[in-house]
């Protein structure tokens, strides 16, 4: 039947074993015409139609597998050679091998195919009737009726396998467009998780180190100006590590999209965190922690919970004292900053992305974070991880390469927010 082409392949390549039986058929009708017998002393008719028929579907037939206009134009030239041939040489009757064929081949619907196919049944009879007389009619009847009824039946049963196969085939075009769309939004969800992921690796390492840089630099010119050169030569060993760290993770997020491994572990890291943070702000930070079996990855959220509180608490807090805990126990790590501070009501939204970047990482990784805290009674960060479970892609970088620099970095940090 014919229908748009939505493929790429040519047309004549699709229909190419249509064009050499309708050549091959024409070829054996005019040897028969020629050599067959017929009633009548000229033949010339029967010639003619085969040489109109082959012309014919050369300009624009072979088109009518695929086009409905050049078959409207192609058909009846069928229905003519199917009375034309017979008429005069009784054998070629045989030529609806290819009449059928064309018939179905060429209707745009079965119903269209079924009436073409009685009508050239019937005019093949008519045929066959001129040359043979009335006395084939009871012959002529029965062998009609049986490629009627057998070309029927085969086009129907053809057409339907024709109606199915397209019907898989939009199917399939539409699985792939499914997929395709589908992959589209996974990527472009990647991506967007992949910018979060970056965005909360450069606030919890490049960004404190560089904020923790810009407060050195302001005390080291201070010192300066009082003329204090221990303090100023302090400042500047502290201003250095801070800026070789910044360097160094800057480097591993382009390189690697994380950051560094380390040889430390992460009560050693809290230890050093918190020396540093008593040392910049003269604020003491007790530290309890000792080393557990907490994977490396689930290490590097813990010490960047506890980096942003301490930046919270430099920041915000106006605290005489921060104690640090680690805990680990048979099915969780636990660790938990408390300051005596100012406090605040976590229940009040607030314009900064370090709390919220922190609750996103800890979520990532299976764990929990609460911010206790009420006005005037200082605030207790708890953060809690699985001990044995399974970090997501992304959720999580190593531990810094040199954790001692990012301790001082994120101690000296007092621009994230909370």
């Amino acid at each position: 039947m014919p229908a748009a082409d939505v493929t790429t392949t040519p047309t004549w390549v699709r229909n190419r074993w249509l064009h050499v039986f309708f050549a091959a058929t024409m070829a054996l009708t005019l040897a028969v015409a020629v050599l067959g017998w017929s009633p009548w002393s000229s033949r010339w008719p029967a010639y003619l139609m085969i040489a109109v028929l082959v012309v014919a579907y050369v300009a624009y037939g072979r088109r009518g597998y695929d086009e409905p206009r050049a078959a409207a134009g192609f058909l009846p030239l069928v229905l003519v050679a199917a009375v034309v041939l017979p008429a005069v040489a009784p054998s070629t009757a045989f030529v609806q091998c290819i009449l059928f064929p064309l018939v179905w081949c060429q209707s745009e619907r079965i119903r269209s195919g079924v009436l073409l196919t009685v009508a050239v049944g019937v005019l093949s009879a008519v045929g066959l009737m001129v040359s043979g007389g009335p006395d084939a009619l009871v012959s002529t009847l029965l062998i009609e009726g049986i490629s009627v009824i057998g070309s029927c039946a085969m086009g129907g049963w053809i057409s339907s396998v024709a109606a199915l196969s397209e019907e898989r085939r939009q199917l399939v075009e539409d699985l792939r467009a499914a997929q395709q769309s589908l992959a589209d939004a996974n990527r472009a969800a990647g991506i967007a998780s992949e910018r979060e992921r970056l965005a909360r690796e450069i606030h919890d390492t490049v960004a404190q180190n560089l904020a923790g840089i810009v407060m050195l630099t302001e005390r080291a010119r201070n010192d300066l100006a009082d003329d204090r050169p221990d303090a100023l030569d302090e400042r500047l060993t502290v201003l250095e590590e801070s800026a070789r760290a910044a360097l160094e993770e800057s480097r591993v997020l382009v390189a690697a999209g994380s950051a560094g491994t380390t040889r430390d572990s992460l009560a050693g890291a809290l230890h050093r965190l918190g020396e540093r943070h008593t040392r910049e702000t003269g604020t003491p930070v007790t530290v309890s922690a000792a080393d557990g079996t907490l994977d490396r990855d689930a290490q590097v959220v813990l010490l960047r919970v506890a980096q942003e509180a301490l930046s919270n608490v430099r920041a915000h807090a106006g605290s005489t004292g921060v104690v640090v805990t680690l805990l680990h126990e048979p099915d969780r790590t636990v660790l938990r900053i408390a300051d005596d501070g100012v406090g605040f009501d976590p229940a009040v939204p607030t314009g900064g992305h370090g709390l919220r970047g922190l609750r996103e990482r800890l979520a990532l990784a299976g764990g929990t974070c609460v911010i206790a805290s009420t006005p005037g009674s200082g605030t207790t960060v708890t953060a809690t991880l699985p001990t044995a479970a399974p970090m997501p892609a992304g959720a999580a970088p190593s531990l810094p390469a040199r954790p001692h620099a990012t301790a001082a970095a994120a101690a000296a940090a007092p621009v994230v927010s909370r």
